[in-house]
């Protein structure tokens, strides 16, 4: 067997732990050394901070002064421009059509008619109708809507004249119903005709004018037959009482002469038949005239271009016909909008405006067409809300002055009933002129209005000016006698302290 020596660590000797005798000196003289440097400079950083410390808390009296002194003022500036100043009025506006007409039709029945039922409902909400469309059914009879500007207020019947008979005739032609021969505003045979065939196209027959069942007629007719027959024997009589061939009139059981006399009489008695006879045939043609279909004002709604719109439908079939059962709309798309009695004087018809729907950005100019002169109380807006808080937005229930936008251009049938931003051009500078900010103006002690100039290097000259249109936090202003303003030039608009200073 193997034996393995272990070796054990060698000791170390004394001899060999003590430093060389040459070597020690030199290592203590190191070690002062740093110790002297650091310590002065710790001492030159006390003495630095406390110098630091000194000049924080002792000031002279100069230095004191100054730091208790309010910070310089600092001039707020705005450059002069030149352009065309305009002065807006913005407001909110609903785009909703030009016409807007309550469908709250009367059903008038005969003699133990019951109160008017919605009896046919084929529209809804939202339909767009065509000139000669059904809108719905009362009681029995129809009510469609025809093209035409003028609103309907009375029944029109056959020997009627007016424009209102007139934009019938205009509207049945339209339809493809002729009215013949018939004078424009005159209801006659041709008007009757073309009315007959609407309504028979409709499913329908028209009212009646003259509710006798044609009595009237018969008994005119039966006066002209009588009256013929009344001719014919007078024109018989006359004949019979004629003189002889001879030419000698006969003599009587008397003797006397009695032709001449009985001649007259029997001339006279064909002249009166022939009268009354001219008379009878009048009384036919008056009583035919009058007959024939009528347009009552309750089954007919006008309006003025097409395609129409349905906006609401608050009726059903079933219900009684107490106020209106639908609206309609028609005609090109205006913007209706409210004043307030602030902004009320500054808009008048004619004026220019823009037309801003938020929702995809559009602009499209446009003009007042009218402003009321009514105020409107909780009046019920009817739009849709739209982003964006530029402008004024009415309320649920708007007070004001309506006031009707006419676009220039037709507006997208998709923005009807939705919400958008008016910029009425209330007033502006006759071409360009000198523009600055309202602040910029200030009244001196004399009343005359003046603007403070900022050259470059600081100083400052008051310019007396007079001052013009404003808008949009500008004013025009005209400089007067030698004062001179260029465009560029910067105004004084205010002056600003500096933060913390002192009042």
């Amino acid at each position: 067997m193997d034996h393995q020596t272990r070796s054990e660590p060698e000791q170390a000797r004394p001899d060999q732990l003590r430093p060389a005798p040459d070597t020690e000196p030199t290592a203590r003289a190191r070690m002062t050394r740093r110790r002297w440097v650091a310590a002065v400079s710790v001492g030159s950083t006390l003495l630095a901070a406390a110098g630091f410390a000194a000049s924080q808390v002792i000031k002279s009296p100069a230095q004191a002064a100054a730091d208790t002194k309010p910070p310089a003022a600092d001039v707020l500036t705005a450059p002069v421009e030149r352009r065309v100043l305009k002065e807006t009025v913005v407001l909110r506006g609903t785009v909703a059509a030009g016409q807007s007409v309550t469908v709250a039709p009367v059903a008038s029945g005969g003699e133990g008619a019951a109160e008017p039922v919605v009896t046919k409902l084929p529209v809804d909400a939202g339909d767009t109708i065509r000139a000669g469309q059904l809108l719905l059914e009362v009681s029995g009879r129809p009510v469609f809507v025809l093209k035409g500007e003028l609103p309907v207020y009375r029944d029109l019947k056959p020997g009627a004249k007016g424009d209102d008979v007139a934009q019938l005739q205009n509207a049945l032609r339209n339809l493809g119903h002729g009215t013949g021969n018939d004078p424009s505003g005159t209801f006659r045979t041709g008007t009757k005709s073309a009315l007959q065939a609407f309504y028979a196209g409709l499913g329908y027959d028209p009212r009646p004018a003259v509710d006798d069942d044609g009595e009237a007629v018969e008994a005119a007719e039966e006066g002209v037959r009588s009256a013929e027959r009344a001719l014919e024997q007078a024109q018989s009589a006359a004949d019979t009482a004629a003189p002889s061939p001879s030419g000698t009139p006969a003599d009587g059981e008397d003797g006397t002469n009695t032709g001449g006399g009985g001649d007259a009489e029997a001339r006279r008695a064909v002249e009166w038949a022939r009268e009354d006879l001219q008379t009878a045939r009048q009384n036919l043609a008056d009583a035919q005239a009058a007959a024939g279909p009528m347009l009552p004002a309750g089954e007919v709604v006008f309006l003025p271009g097409f395609p129409a719109r349905v906006d609401s439908v608050s009726g059903a079939v079933g219900a009684r016909v107490t106020a209106g059962v639908m609206t309609v709309s028609a005609g090109r798309l205006v913007v209706r909008g409210y004043l307030q009695e602030r902004q009320k004087g500054l808009v008048r018809p004619g004026q220019r405006v823009e037309i801003l729907a938020e929702r995809s950005g559009t602009t499209v100019p446009g003009k007042v067409r009218s402003v009321s002169e009514t105020l409107d109380e909780g009046q019920e807006q009817d739009g849709t809300s739209e982003d964006g808080s530029d402008g004024e937005r009415a309320p649920a229930a708007t007070q004001g002055y309506p006031v009707v936008v006419e676009p220039d251009k037709p507006l997208d049938r998709a923005l009807a009933r939705q919400e958008v931003r008016l910029t009425v051009e209330a007033g502006s500078t006759d071409g360009k002129a000198l523009v600055v900010p309202v602040t910029a103006v200030s009244v001196g002690s004399d009343g005359k209005s003046a603007v403070t100039v900022v050259a470059a290097d600081g100083t400052q000259r008051r310019v007396q000016v007079r001052a013009g249109t404003q808008g949009d936090g500008y004013v025009a202003v005209v400089p007067l006698g030698t004062g001179r303003l260029d465009p560029g030039a910067l105004v004084v608009t205010g002056i600003r302290q500096a933060p913390g200073g002192g009042a």
